[in-house]
Formats: C-alpha cells, sequence, structure tokens
C-alpha cells in the first residue's frame, strides 16, 4: 500500500492555515468594530466637554451608569472613557491629520491587495473610495470612515502605547505603520518606542553607503544606527565571541530591534572561496527586500579595514549563496563604536551596499535621541 502520509500532512497544514486564516479574520473584525466604538464615543463626549455641556463629574456619572447597566461591559472606565476621547482629538488634529494622507493611501492599498476582497470586512467599501488614479483626501471632520478604517488596523492597546509614548505626528505614524507592517503587540511596541526606534531609524541615514541608498532606496526604513543589545548585560570589556554567543542565545529579542521581516539564517556562516573557509558572523535574510543581510560584529571602534572584510564577504555571498529571483547582499558592520568623520570617509568611496552601526549595552535615554534627531535637524536645514 502506498505511503500517503506527507501528502496528507501536507493537505492538514492547509486545513491548519485554514482555521488560523479565520481565526485572524475574526479578531480583525473584533478590533475593527472596537475601534470604531471608542472613536464614536470619544467623539461624543469630546463634543459634550468642549461645549462645556459636561464636566468631569458627568464623564464619572457615565461610567457609572454603563457599568450598572451592564456589568459584561469593559474598558468604559472613567479613565477609559478619557483615553477614548484623546484618541479621538489626537487623530483628528489637522498636523496629525496633514502628515497621515500620504500614508494612509498605501496602507489601505497595501492593505487591499493582501487580503481577498470577498473576505475583508470593508474592502468593498474601501475600493469604492482608492482608485488606481484617485487618491483619498482627508481633511479634518471629513471621510472619518476611511480614517477609522485605517486606525481600526491597529489594536486599541497599541494605540494607548502610541499615544502615551509619542510627541508628534510623524512619530505616531511611523509606530501605526510598522505595527501593521510587522504585526506587533503592544508590549512590543512599547519597547520599541521605549528604545526610540523612531529617532535611531532617522538618525541612522547618514551611516548607510551611497550604493545601498541607491540599491535600496527603503533601506532607511529597515536599518538602523544602532541596535541595543541591553538585553545581554554585557560587561564594559567583552570580545567578539561573547557577543555573538549572547546574540545567537537571545536571537528572539534581537530581532525585535532588527525588525520581524529578518529571518535568522546562521552564526558562524561558512563561505568557501578556493580552498579557503571564511566565516561570518550573523546571516540574516530580509523578506521585504528579498536580500541576504549579513552583520559581523566588531567589539572595538570602527577602523575603515574592517569594510574591505565585509566586502569580501558580500561578494562571495553574490557569487556563491545567492539565487537569481534574489537581490544584492547587503552588509551591516556592528562596532562598538564609530567615529562620524570616518565613518563618512570610509563609505564614500564604497562600493558596495553597505552600512556602519553602533551596538549599545545598555538602553540609550529617548530624551537624548530626541536632542540628537533635533540637532540632526537643525544641521540640514542650515545646509538647506
Amino acid at each position: 500500500m502506498k505511503n500517503n502520509t506527507p501528502v496528507r500532512h501536507q493537505q492538514f497544514e492547509e486545513i491548519h492555515s485554514l482555521i488560523e486564516f479565520r481565526k485572524s479574520r475574526a479578531y480583525q473584525a473584533i478590533n475593527y468594530e472596537s475601534i470604531f466604538t471608542n472613536w464614536e464615543v470619544g467623539k461624543y463626549v469630546s463634543a459634550k466637554i468642549k461645549s462645556s455641556e459636561w464636566g468631569s463629574k458627568v464623564v464619572d456619572s457615565l461610567a457609572q451608569y454603563l457599568k450598572e447597566k451592564d456589568p459584561t461591559i469593559k474598558g468604559f472606565s472613567r479613565r477609559g472613557i478619557y483615553r477614548m476621547v484623546r484618541f479621538y482629538d489626537t487623530y483628528t488634529e489637522p498636523e496629525f491629520v496633514a502628515a497621515l494622507q500620504p500614508q494612509i493611501v498605501s496602507a489601505l492599498q497595501t492593505q487591499l491587495q493582501l487580503t481577498e476582497s470577498k473576505n475583508n470586512i470593508f474592502v468593498s467599501a474601501m475600493q469604492t473610495q482608492i482608485g488606481s488614479t484617485t487618491p483619498i483626501q482627508i481633511q479634518p471632520n471629513t471621510d472619518e470612515f476611511t480614517l477609522v478604517s485605517f486606525l481600526a488596523q491597529i489594536p486599541w492597546y497599541a494605540h494607548l502605547e502610541i499615544l502615551s509614548g509619542c510627541v508628534n505626528a510623524p512619530e505616531r505614524i511611523f509606530y501605526m505603520l510598522t505595527t501593521i507592517n510587522e504585526r506587533l503587540d503592544y508590549r512590543t511596541l512599547g519597547r520599541q518606542i521605549d528604545a526610540g526606534i523612531y529617532e535611531r531609524t532617522l538618525i541612522g541615514n547618514n551611516k548607510q553607503s551611497e550604493t545601498l541608498k541607491t540599491t535600496y532606496p527603503t533601506a532607511k526604513n529597515y536599518f538602523k544606527d544602532s541596535y541595543m543589545v541591553d538585553f545581554l548585560n554585557l560587561p564594559e570589556h567583552h570580545n567578539e565571541k561573547t557577543l555573538q554567543k549572547g546574540l545567537v542565545e537571545q536571537m528572539k529579542k534581537f530581532v525585535l530591534d532588527l525588525g520581524n521581516d529578518f529571518i535568522f539564517v546562521d552564526d558562524n556562516f561558512r563561505l568557501q572561496v578556493g580552498m579557503d573557509d571564511f566565516y561570518l558572523d550573523l546571516l540574516f535574510f530580509h523578506r521585504g527586500l528579498q536580500c541576504f543581510v549579513a552583520i559581523e560584529l566588531k567589539t572595538t571602534k570602527f577602523k575603515p579595514e574592517y569594510l574591505g572584510q565585509l566586502d569580501f564577504y558580500l561578494e562571495a555571498l553574490d557569487r556563491d549563496v545567492r539565487k537569481a529571483n534574489e537581490n544584492p547582499s547587503i552588509g551591516i558592520l556592528l562596532c562598538k563604536d564609530a567615529n562620524e568623520q570616518v565613518v563618512e570617509y570610509a563609505l564614500s568611496r564604497s562600493l558596495s551596499p553597505t552600512m556602519i552601526a553602533e551596538y549599545k549595552r545598555q538602553l540609550i535615554p529617548k530624551e537624548i535621541l530626541q536632542q540628537n534627531l533635533h540637532f540632526l535637524e537643525q544641521e540640514n536645514n542650515d545646509e538647506n
């Protein structure tokens, strides 16, 4: 009798995938209605407060009334209702709406492309508003359905992290798109906000080679100039072997800082050139960019000669490992420290898609990152 076990296992996996897909759709539907409910409650109460018709005591009475009316209703305490008011007020501010407009079309179009129309709870309505040539126009207090449909792609607790942890519209939108694209849970999102991923991503653009920027124009969205390894508890003096071993053992936490599109391939990845063997510290594959990402670790200050070693590894990867349908490999030198001027000089002649980044043993205070970003913006404004 022929063994059909592999075929059946494949069929069983298809059924499991179907179940997981439907569970995901059910969760999205629940979150969708929850976000719309919170938006509408926030809008209603906000209008009453702004008109001075309601004060804090009335909101207290509302919370008590809802609790007595239906004890099963959760999230509508005094604190919860004021969170909904803030949710509505913040996301209808002209600054936020203006900053969101060019992003919302792209995000919703991507959502449409990734989801079957017949299964999406709001696709049919969205398709009447999103055309190939007609952009969505979002203005304050208009087209709320489109705006809230975008916000409904993000879980409520993630919105609370964004509202409490971000200071301006661009930062909030950055974390919204990150949450959608990487499907972050609110705890991971909170850690990214605390670690200043937004500031580090913007600051990091100066440490990428021109070849990387040209070959991968969106690379600035995926790479930073510093990565946090605070979870390793490294001593001041440590070697590359200790750093590498710690990252491999704590790979899940490291990938959270890198980004969910990074897939870990191997450590000490062997590259054979001629009769010699060479070993790459860490090798990843990036799903979004469809390329290998090679990371070389250096526990010393950046030196220009390190780039030659990384270029060699990238050449070996592209010649002997990369497949025809994959893009050129990207190299990251992860160093303990890097002088900006030395980095600039070294990268100016680099012909490979490479970048220099620092690893930080301790979490950088977000205030420091914001100051550095402010100084960088001032320098750019002075140059212009």
